[in-house]
């Protein structure tokens, strides 16, 4: 039986998930301040229709416009819940995103390129609060840095970056 000679391997072995080294070592690209609001505007979409289902199982009344004093107050304690459950999970994820980052080709990663943990998502999800409230300066940031960060990105030390 005749051999078939070796010409190495087919493909470069691909690089590991968590390579994202913005020290300056590998080129990374940045999420920029459009393409981060078309993904937020994913998440909370879909945020909100879970948090809509999950608040009719548990007979949660969030909106009453003819009688704004039946609402529930434990609806706005819910809501910072499973906002908050929601952002900070998928980013400690081994994905790295929420879905909505998955769908713009982003990942949020520590300021050295690697894997959040909870407690680290857990302190970007709260920081965001601060970032609205001055007026929404902290998000408005992130077009005019040069590693793209928003305030709260400074805070917890994290960057977005692109995957594609």
């Amino acid at each position: 039986m005749a051999s078939v000679p070796n010409s190495g391997s087919a493909a470069p072995p691909p690089p590991p998930v968590w390579d994202a080294r913005p020290d300056g070592n590998a080129p990374v690209a940045y999420g920029g301040f459009w393409i981060r609001v078309v993904a937020y505007i994913i998440d909370a979409i879909l945020v909100s229709l879970v948090l809509g289902v999950v608040m009719s199982v548990f007979g949660v009344k969030y909106m009453d416009f003819e009688n704004p004093e039946n609402i529930d107050p434990t609806a706005n304690l819910l809501s910072i819940l499973v906002f908050w459950l929601y952002f900070a999970l998928m980013e400690s994820s081994e994905r790295g995103a929420t879905v909505g980052k998955m769908a713009m080709g982003l990942r949020v990663v520590t300021g050295d390129g690697k894997r959040l943990s909870f407690l680290n998502a857990t302190g970007r999800y709260f920081a965001k609060i601060l970032s609205a409230l001055i007026f929404c300066i902290g998000y408005i940031m992130v077009g005019f840095t040069e590693r793209k960060r928003g305030l709260h990105d400074m805070i917890a030390n994290t960057l977005v970056i692109k995957t594609r």
